[in-house]
């Protein structure tokens, strides 16, 4: 048996449990691809290391160190034993939760838990620490450690107050990826080649347009989308959303969870895309073919993908106000608007923002209803019925007038030059 020390020093910031959860029945093996293979010199010939390997889990995504902390000749490696060992055992069932959880379910899933496992995941790679690492003044790797483990929830307030979706890929034969940045952030106006995603960098998750996306399994991905972008996709998308404070209390509903999005093999592909694009060197694939998205892509352009609303969820279910006021015994109360402010605060129930989005959002479910159809893209939960079929389409009626209301819509000047530059492009030759 090895020394606990030695037991401890490699570590998965990808852990293996997570790892499996993207191999196929009876499979022990990923394709890892190299996104940037080291080079080698041997005498005077310099060769490039193999790109494509065929390894298992206990070899992918991991690294010798990463999170042990020394204090002069002293190695400690209790991060890895006891602080990791605890969030991956608690993480695993919260994923397991999540990725089964749809409109009928009548047991919550653990949600602290899942946001503070994400929250981690994002930080913990080495994408992630030298975000970091670039955040602060230190040099000190086991300071930085420390910081870690300091901002552990950085992540989950913002998140908490996110649209939430589960969309399902069992209708494509090609099923997700996964990298060694597996929390990954897409903002369609926020390029690979954007300054926002230099070196380390993410596009801010507090920017309105920024999106978050976790693979759960092969067939399963949680996204979350700023309710403010799905209120008003109109705006500036490197704006910020409103209440941009990291660290405090945050109200979820889980019934505004949407799940039943069925994705085509367009979107897998574009979102396997997404993936590969914002990894830092690694990712991974049950079948080697999944690995190249951008060989099968009608057209890789950034802003274009989905028609610009890929990772959207459908806006017919979403509502203005949000509102929540509890009580304690005692006759204290405490109350938070969607955004997470408190009362006192000037943009408490800002009612020139609830008008602005209010008539943006209008204006969107008009868009969608006429671009997309009647079928709904997602239901929430509060939208299902527990003892029938859940609707999975619009009123007639209402579709009616939303047609209308998209015809005068499309009669302001620019608007369908804004939507044409919104439209996938249709790759020439093969």
């Amino acid at each position: 048996m090895a020394a606990p020390n030695q037991q401890y020093r490699h570590n998965h910031y990808v852990p293996e449990w997570y790892q499996r959860r993207f191999l196929q029945p009876g499979q022990h093996k990923y394709w890892y691809l190299d996104l940037k293979p080291d080079f080698c010199q041997s005498g005077d010939v310099r060769y490039r290391r193999n790109e494509l390997h065929r390894w298992g889990p206990a070899r992918c995504f991991a690294q010798d160190d990463l999170y042990t902390t020394r204090w002069g000749r002293l190695i400690n490696t209790d991060i890895e034993q006891f602080f990791f060992g605890r969030i991956d055992h608690e993480g695993k069932n919260a994923v397991e939760q999540f990725s089964s959880f749809d409109a009928r379910s009548a047991v919550q899933p653990d949600l602290q838990t899942l946001l503070t496992y994400m929250s981690l995941q994002k930080l913990r790679t080495p994408k992630g620490l030298g975000f970091l690492q670039s955040l602060t003044p230190l040099n000190d790797r086991n300071l930085m450690l420390r910081q870690l483990q300091r901002l552990q929830r950085m992540h989950c307030a913002i998140w908490t107050e996110a649209v939430w979706q589960i969309a399902d890929a069992s209708s494509s034969p090609t099923k997700f990826i996964i990298s060694d940045h597996p929390v990954t952030i897409y903002n369609r106006e926020c390029s690979p080649i954007s300054k926002q995603c230099e070196g380390f960098g993410d596009p801010d998750i507090r920017l309105s347009a920024s999106h978050t996306f976790f693979p759960l399994s092969l067939d399963k991905v949680l996204i979350l989308t700023n309710l403010s972008w799905v209120r008003n996709p109109y705006g500036d998308g490197l704006a910020p959303r409103p209440n941009q404070t990291l660290f405090r209390d945050a109200m979820f509903n889980f019934q505004d969870i949407q799940t039943g999005r069925i994705l085509s093999e367009e979107e897998v592909l574009e979102i396997n895309y997404v993936t590969k694009r914002r990894a830092h060197r690694y990712v991974a694939a049950a079948q080697k073919d999944w690995l190249y998205p951008e060989d099968r892509l009608g057209s890789p352009h950034w802003r274009r993908l989905g028609d610009g609303y890929l990772f959207m969820p459908d806006p017919r279910h979403i509502h203005m106000g949000g509102e929540i006021i509890i009580g304690y015994r005692g006759g204290r109360s405490e109350a938070f608007d969607e955004y997470g402010h408190r009362p006192g605060h000037p943009e408490y129930n800002s009612v020139q923002r609830s008008q602005r989005d209010g008539a943006a959002l209008e204006r969107f479910k008009a868009e969608w209803s006429a671009t997309m159809g009647r079928r709904y893209r997602g239901i929430p939960l509060w939208h299902a019925y527990r003892d029938q079929t859940a609707p999975i389409e619009e009123d007639e009626e209402l579709h009616d007038l939303y047609l209308v209301r998209d015809r005068e819509i499309l009669k302001r000047h620019g608007e369908r030059g804004r939507r044409q530059r919104l439209k996938r492009l249709t790759r020439l030759g093969p």
